[in-house]
């Protein structure tokens, strides 16, 4: 097939030539406008299911709103888990899907089984929805804050003016706002007028539930003209409310004033936000996925500048505290630096070695091809230009060039080769042969190098969506490569080289690969000489790394350089807000004080609308640092040591590293240990054992017991009996006590399109202990002070459930430095195994470590898979175990290399270096099918007999290709090599250094291995082909397809 490809391209040389130029041009036009993002979708569909039942505490909440969401939702096809979190008033629960699940699907199926709820809920609950989001979250945080306003205006504009306007832009799923103060208009009892003026409290909840409301009157016929009947009532002053009439004593109304206080109010916050120090409200902006975050962030720039415009004096919007975009942009330039910046290795490189301008154009001419092509292709496929994608093929740029610089070097040999001849072909019929002859090998060398990144594209999870997109970029860039050089190479060669071929400079090869020839006979003379010092030594070397490998500390990915930093803080539970944002904003300006901290900004507690529970004893402060030479490990230390003297639990992570972590295993460490069991103080008191026992661990950091503890509550229970002897029932006293003290909107009320609550409660002194003992309750004799048929005591309860899959569940988290993260989670499992957890309770061991294991464990089983398809591929083209062990043995020898690389540079065995092994499995058994390929070639079709001179000259013939497609493969890391917290090359760094140390050793040993092998078993091979073939040797170009 090749050769007919090869054949046809010459024949139609300008066809292709114009199609080839076509193609970069179309290239280059369409992938301006491609999507780009940080990541590629590594968001696992998921539901989320938010249920506010205002009043309830967290076991009703959970009783009552949880534990039937959940029920309802087990057991649905595709899923994995299902998780809850049960607070006061609310109700979260997510329902996980496995990750081949469409997203669409699961949110269709989950709202088929919220009809089978019914009545299972509180009466007047409602479950809602989520927004589909993406798991990169928020790609945008400004501020909106008051000069000379305050900062209930403020909020009111930022709900009612910047909110709506910026839902409007296309690929935004959700805003949320923190901060300021939500009005609403509060009516609040006053229970002993209320008795005076005979009024009860549903006579006052239907007086204000129907306030300021308009109706409709019909339509009116009055001639020909038609008119439609407004009966207006709606009002929104005050005073219209104060002078409502909500009951009658004879002939006097008893307006609302004389019963009641009626005011602007603040609705009972949940949260607070800050910036630089300062009281502030904080707007996050939070994108659907698929969406270009570039794009899609520089739209909302332009809508809050036309907002800025529009706002009243005092208000200012716009201050940007996170912009996912930074990140991305910075990423995206310096992954396309690396891929300029390796072409230009790559030609230098290639430009030494060839020693002329025309054969090094012709080479790299395959990497713009082949990249955009690649970009095309993922285009096509729906897919963003992202770190992953773009890594793949900056990873690849050094192969690219690999089938054209073999194809060029070849054809240039046998153009001189021609030129001496007595009668020579004509310079079509040489290029088609020498093209052939060897394209068979290096389709194999090619065919190897993507089934050796197989293993990819079947890891699970996070790590497969990451991983299989960067193995997508590489094997379709490489694909690309090799579509390139039996097309365009030859066409090219066609007309360029035949000119140079003909000078007698031509005869000669350039300086450096004269010397490199000189070294390598010596080298491979020796060799040959000493071949069982050469196995025993390299066999050596090899158990070395073996050892070697095994010791290094183990990480799951390296962290992103995301630039901001997020702080997390974490009051004691129970701590009441105005408390928890005094310490936050004690925080903020420690950090201010710090020289290398820009920006500060905060937030404590939970936004409106926000798909997490948080208790307003947790604080979120997003760092940016201004330029410094600390490294992000420096930083951390100082922030630590800064905050050290705080009553708080301190964590520190990344934006998007932070919610990626929580989305794998809902906690907030590398480290998750979660106990299962039903009872809530006995899951705390054998969470604290667990902790206490995991303390004296070398190496622990970070260790905690999540905060599910036990915090103030005011407890009212119904004396059935003396509740009958009053003639009152226990769900009429709940009912009332929920209208007065935990208060009820029962109404409201609109300023043009804007809406408030009207609230009513009974004012806060009057919901303490002491004070509701005196509350007055309406029952058939009178009203009757509550303490005489409850009792009211100041007790405890959880302030927070948390469920997954059915079992109440408590986390024990704890980091590790990756030197030690292994013999940690392994003495924490032998810890957990002699633990003697009561019956009915058990614990589990997730966090990125495991997941690491368990990746790395599918890889392992994969590439050995793979490793056989190699073999059975070798075996199928040179029909020898033997010969194709030899070629295999390049494979280890990559191995030793990246083991050695990875010591070398300090880093931890991450994920990322066995996407490097993987990818080096492929890299260097090109090496060796050149190697042997050729000689083949030599004894069958150039009367070489078997011996020292034909290894000698294989070897001597194979230097420049060998050279070239190593160096030019791995000096093309170099950027990436440089520089590893640098933004978008965190993941690809330890790739690249496997990768580089691998080809390093397999270069050099290969050099002496390769020859030594096949010295020992080549002789058997090559006698039985001469034997099946007879004396008559066919030309190597018509067999250019065998070997």
């Amino acid at each position: 097939m090749f050769k007919s490809l090869i054949l046809a391209s010459l024949q139609n040389r300008l066809i292709v030539a114009g199609v080839a130029f076509a193609l970069m041009v179309f290239g280059v036009v369409t992938v301006r406008d491609m999507s780009v993002d940080a990541l590629p979708d590594v968001n696992r569909p998921t539901v989320t299911l938010m249920t506010e039942a205002p009043g309830l505490a967290p076991e009703e909440i959970e009783a009552l709103v949880s534990f039937p969401i959940e029920s309802t939702m087990l057991g649905l096809p595709g899923v994995i888990r299902v998780r809850s979190a049960s607070t006061a008033g609310l109700a979260i629960v997510y329902v996980e899907f496995d990750w081949n699940t469409d997203v669409f699907r699961a949110r269709q199926t989950v709202t088929e089984r919220m009809d089978r709820l019914g009545r299972q809920l509180p009466p007047g609950t409602e479950v809602h929805m989520g927004p589909i989001q993406s798991v990169m979250g928020e790609i945008l945080v400004f501020t909106v804050r008051s000069v000379d306003t305050d900062m209930m205006t403020a909020r009111e504009l930022a709900d009612w003016v910047v909110r709506p306007r910026l839902m409007a832009v296309s690929g935004v799923t959700q805003v949320l706002t923190i901060g300021g103060k939500v009005r609403q208009y509060r009516v609040t009892p006053n229970v002993t007028l209320m008795k005076q003026a005979d009024i009860s409290l549903n006579d006052l909840q239907s007086s204000l539930t129907h306030f300021a409301e308009n109706s409709g009157g019909g339509f009116l016929n009055q001639g020909n003209q038609e008119y439609v009947i407004r009966n207006i009532g709606r009002t929104n002053r005050l005073e219209d409310l104060r002078n409502l009439v909500v009951g009658q004593r004879g002939r006097h109304p008893i307006l609302l004033r004389q019963i009641a206080e009626v005011h602007f109010g603040q609705q009972f916050p949940r949260g607070e936000a800050g910036f630089m120090g300062e009281p502030a409200i904080l707007v996050a902006v939070k994108k659907q996925p698929w969406v270009d975050t570039v794009s899609l962030v520089r739209d909302i720039e332009v809508v809050i500048s036309e907002l800025q415009r529009s706002m009243p004096e005092g208000i200012e919007i716009g201050e940007v505290l996170y912009k996912q975009s930074d990140f991305i942009e910075a990423s995206i330039d310096n992954l396309a630096d690396a891929i300029v910046e390796a072409a230009v290795f790559v030609t230098v490189i290639l430009f030494i070695f060839l020693s002329n301008v025309r054969a090094t154009v012709i080479s790299v001419i395959a990497i713009p091809i082949s990249v955009l092509v690649t970009l095309l292709v993922l285009k096509v496929m729906g897919q963003s230009a992202n770190t992953m994608t773009l890594g793949g093929m900056a990873i690849a740029i050094g192969a690219l060039v690999d089938d054209a610089v073999v194809d060029v070097e070849n054809v240039f040999r046998r153009l001189r080769e021609n030129r001496r001849l007595a009668a020579p072909l004509p310079v079509i019929e040489v290029v088609a042969r020498a093209s052939v002859e060897v394209r068979s090998g290096i389709v194999y060398a090619t065919l190897i190098v993507v089934l050796a990144v197989v293993p990819l594209f079947f890891l699970s999870g996070l790590e497969g969506r990451l991983f299989s997109a960067l193995g997508g970029a590489y094997v379709l860039s490489i694909l690309a490569s090799m579509l390139t050089a039996v097309t365009i190479t030859p066409v090219l060669c066609y007309y360029l080289l035949p000119g140079l071929a003909e000078r007698p400079a031509a005869e000669a090869d350039g300086r450096v690969l004269a010397m490199a020839k000189r070294l390598n006979r010596r080298v491979v003379g020796w060799a040959l000489d000493n071949g069982r010092s050469v196995l025993f030594g390299i066999g050596g070397v090899a158990l070395l790394a073996l050892a070697l490998m095994v010791a290094l500390p183990r990480v799951f990915l390296p962290p992103f350089n995301e630039g901001p930093m997020v702080v997390l803080i974490e009051s004691r539970p129970g701590i009441s807000l105005v408390e928890a944002g005094r310490i936050a904003r004690v925080a903020e300006n420690l950090l201010l004080e710090m020289p290398e901290v820009r920006l500060v900004g905060r937030r404590t507690g939970r936004a409106e609308f926000d798909e997490h529970v948080e208790g307003v004893n947790f604080s979120d402060i997003y760092v940016d640092f201004a330029e410094t030479d600390r490294t992000r490990g420096e930083l951390r230390e100082l922030i630590r040591r800064r905050l050290a003297v705080l009553p708080v639990r301190l964590m520190l992570d990344q934006p998007m590293s932070h919610r990626m972590g929580i989305m794998l295993t809902g906690g907030r460490t590398s480290i998750v240990v979660k106990l299962f069991g039903d009872d809530l103080d006995k899951l705390r008191s054998q969470a604290e054992d667990l902790r206490a026992n995991f303390a004296g661990i070398p190496g622990i950091r970070d260790l905690s017991v999540e905060a599910q503890v036990r915090i103030p509550q005011i407890k009212v229970v119904v004396d059935y009996e003396w509740a009958a002897n009053l003639g009152v029932t226990p769900a009429s006293v709940t009912n009332a006590l929920e209208v007065l003290s935990g208060g009820r909107e029962v109404s409201q009320i609109l300023e043009g399109q804007r809406r408030f609550d009207l609230m009513l409660r009974i004012s806060d002194p009057a919901r303490r202990a002491v004070t509701l003992r005196d509350l007055l309750i309406e029952t058939p004799n009178g009203k009757v002070p509550l303490g005489n048929f409850a009792v009211v005591e100041d007790t405890d309860g959880p302030n927070s459930i948390y469920r997954e899959n059915g079992r109440r569940r408590i986390l024990i988290q704890a980091n590790a430095e990756p030197s030690e993260m292994g013999a940690v989670v392994g003495e924490i499992e032998k810890r957990l195994a002699v633990a003697g957890l009561p019956t009915g309770y058990f614990a589990v061991v997730e966090g990125s470590y495991k997941q690491q294991e368990e990746a790395a464990r599918i890889i392992a089983l994969l590439f050995g898979a793979a490793v056989l398809i190699v073999f059975t591929l070798l075996y199928n083209r040179y029909q020898s175990t033997a010969l194709s062990l030899v070629i295999m043995a390049n494979i280890p020898l990559a191995l030793i290399g990246g083991v050695f690389a990875v010591w070398l540079s300090g880093q931890p065995l991450s994920l990322a270096s066995m996407v490097g092994f993987v990818a080096l499995a492929g890299i260097s058994a090109r090496n060796g099918i050149l190697k042997v390929s050729h000689f083949l070639n030599l004894a069958l079709h150039e009367g070489e007999s078997f011996g020292r001179h034909l290894i000698l000259r294989g070897c001597d013939e194979r230097v420049a290709p060998v050279a070239m497609t190593t160096l030019s493969t791995g000096l093309a890391l170099i950027p990436l090599l440089i520089g590893a917290e640098t933004p978008g090359k965190e993941v690809l760094h330890p790739v690249a250094v496997t990768i580089f140390g691998g080809l390093a050793s397999a270069m050099v040993m290969d050099t002496v291995l390769t020859p030594v092998l096949f010295s020992l078993v080549g002789r058997a091979r090559i006698e039985e082909l001469s034997r099946t073939r007879g004396a008559a040797v066919e030309p190597a170009a018509d067999v250019g397809g065998v070997y």
